[in-house]
């Protein structure tokens, strides 16, 4: 059964990345301090946040996290992710806003 287990598995999470950054997207939940469009009343108050980010963003990060990206550059991934589809939803309105993601006490991505 070990053995079985051992070859599925690899298999089954290679298909949901591949379906995450193709079509499905990463669902990301998390709570930081100071998550917010700057010189707003969520700048600096801490916020809960359950979003779907898009399959674009979802490729990104699962690329970089596969070839050895940084946690700083990842957290740069995942924020701008969030800041899409949360603050910008999708370029509507307000493209050019600057989201900023600090003191995260939990960060939880699903497929």
């Amino acid at each position: 059964m070990e053995q079985t287990e051992a070859q599925w598995q690899p298999q089954v999470r290679a298909q949901a990345r591949r379906r995450a950054a193709t079509s499905g997207g990463l669902v990301i939940y998390c709570r930081a301090f100071g998550f917010g469009p700057e010189r707003s009343s969520d700048a600096g108050q801490k916020k809960d946040i359950m979003t779907a980010v898009s399959p674009t963003h979802a490729d990104r990060i699962l690329t970089a996290r596969k070839t050895g990206a940084t946690d700083d550059d990842l957290r740069e991934m995942v924020a701008e992710a969030i800041a899409d589809a949360y603050f910008r939803k999708e370029g509507g309105g307000r493209a050019g806003l600057h989201v900023e993601f600090k003191d995260v006490e939990r960060l939880d991505i699903s497929f």
